[in-house]
C-alpha cells in the first residue's frame, strides 16, 4: 500500500485535491471571519467535516481503487 497517496501532491486524486483546496479555503475564510467580521455563520464548522469526509472517500478510492489504464493503451496478444 502506497501511503504517499495520502500526502504527495502528484499522487492525490481529484477528490483529495478538491478536499484539500476546500479545507484551505475554509480555513482562510474562518480566519477572515474571526479577525475582521467577528462573526461566524451558523454551521460553518460543518464545512470541515464535509471536506474531511470528501478527502477520506478520495483516499479510499486512491488506495483501493483499480488504477486506470491510459486510454490509448491496449494489450494485444
Amino acid at each position: 500500500m502506497d501511503l504517499s497517496k495520502l500526502y504527495r501532491p502528484s499522487a492525490l486524486n481529484s477528490f483529495q485535491f478538491i478536499a484539500l483546496t476546500g479545507l484551505l479555503m475554509s480555513a482562510g475564510a474562518h480566519l477572515i471571519l474571526h479577525f475582521f467580521v467577528d462573526r461566524m455563520p451558523a454551521g460553518f464548522n460543518w464545512l470541515y467535516v464535509c471536506w474531511t469526509v470528501f478527502y477520506l472517500i478520495g483516499t479510499l478510492i486512491n488506495l483501493f481503487g483499480k488504477p486506470d489504464e491510459p486510454h490509448d493503451h491496449h494489450h494485444h496478444h
